[in-house]
């Protein structure tokens, strides 16, 4: 029996809760074919917001097939190439014959042909004959479309931890040609055949592509994924802890919500700490002891974090935390000897790319982990935490 609280596994139907627009959203735009980009910080749902999208879309009778990958371990051009195409014709068949048939066909003029040996191995069903190059790349990417349009039934591509395209050989030329194909290459008939969804969990390098650098600009539509409100997750909680015979008062929740921002990954972790530690009413002793055991979990990823920044970043990252927002003022430089303005810049992008902090549409900084926020105040820097 699944757990009240899931926080190992994406969720959908029943358990999924709030973010109606936003899935209603998502589902809409691939229905019309368009492409979707997603980027938030890690554990904000943002598979959950795909598979609820995905479960929408069956039940209401459309047709597609969804293609998953993750580049998480991807850093070169050959392992994007192979990873893509091969993920993609997985979708036209189910025996090593029908693979081959399909590779021969579709990827006929590539370097890509069907390796048995590595489907029996890895569950990558191509290998290269020579060396892999941006041609075949544009071949496994117009992929999806050609297999959809032959079959009758649209492919959804999900690149999961996009932003790693930016660590290839060059991962400029990667974004240039994938946006190319979209924009000018792809022939009409096509269109229809598949759409392609970019998520990310780094929230930064995922801007970087796609709001700086505006790569697929108006190919791809953004769905930004909001906190979901208090009062449902409150509703939520209550609920889960009633189903095994436990109770809690709203008032403590309203405090876990605020300390976890409306986060409800924490919070379904948390929950199910607190569910295990207890048998009846849930005191706020029972939440003290649960936030110690979840602070212990992550603590050490929490010190990684701050072993990994210099003195200065350190000293920028204090000062985000007292509130103040104009670092390069000279008050706020003599204040957390941050040298100049020059260098504030400097220690602002290596926060971002460290994805600790974020800076949103005022330039205001925004700690992009809430449990990491709580941790650094009360326990790397002994901040009160209000």
């Amino acid at each position: 029996m699944d757990s009240a609280f899931q926080y190992n596994k994406f969720v959908t139907g029943k358990q999924f809760i709030g973010r109606t627009a936003e899935v209603r959203t998502f589902a809409n735009l691939l229905a019309q074919g368009e492409n979707v980009v997603i980027y938030e910080p890690p554990k904000t749902g943002r598979k959950s917001l795909i598979q609820q999208g995905f479960y929408n879309m069956k039940a209401a009778g459309q047709r597609f097939v969804a293609v998953q990958l993750s580049l998480l371990d991807v850093r070169t051009l050959s392992e994007l190439t192979l990873r893509l195409a091969s993920s993609v014709l997985q979708t036209v068949g189910n025996s090593p014959a029908e693979f081959a048939q399909a590779a021969g066909e579709l990827l006929a003029g590539t370097h890509l042909v069907f390796d048995s040996a590595r489907y029996k191995s890895c569950g990558e069903i191509l290998s290269p004959t020579w060396e892999l190059d941006l041609e075949d790349l544009r071949a496994a990417f117009l992929l999806p479309y050609r297999i959809g349009v032959q079959s009758g039934v649209p492919r959804i591509v999900v690149i999961d931890e996009f932003q790693n395209v930016m660590l290839t050989e060059d991962g400029d030329a990667v974004c240039k040609l994938m946006e190319e194909a979209l924009r000018t290459t792809l022939p009409l008939e096509l269109e229809r055949g598949a759409a392609y969804v970019f998520t990310g969990s780094q929230v930064n390098a995922m801007h970087e592509i796609f709001g700086i650098r505006r790569y697929f600009y108006r190919r791809v539509e953004r769905v930004r994924i909001t906190p979901i409100e208090t009062k449902e997750i409150i509703d939520h909680v209550i609920k889960g802890f009633l189903a095994t015979g436990k109770v809690i008062d709203r008032d403590l929740l309203l405090g876990v919500c605020r300390l976890f921002r409306d986060n409800i990954w924490y919070i379904n972790h948390f929950s199910a700490i607190c569910d295990s530690l207890t048998r009846g009413y849930i005191m706020e002793q029972t939440l003290n002891e649960a936030l110690a055991s979840l602070i212990a979990i992550h603590e050490p990823r929490f010190v990684a974090m701050m072993n990994d920044l210099t003195t200065f970043q350190v000293s920028l990252l204090r000062a985000a935390l007292d509130g103040h927002t104009r670092f390069s003022s000279a008050e706020v430089i003599k204040q957390y000897g941050l040298n100049s303005s020059a260098n504030v810049r400097r220690l602002k992008d290596a926060l971002c790319k460290k994805e600790i902090i974020t800076f949103d549409e005022e330039d205001n900084p925004v700690l992009l982990d809430p449990l990491f926020e709580y941790w650094v105040r009360k326990f790397y820097f002994n901040m009160s935490f209000e």
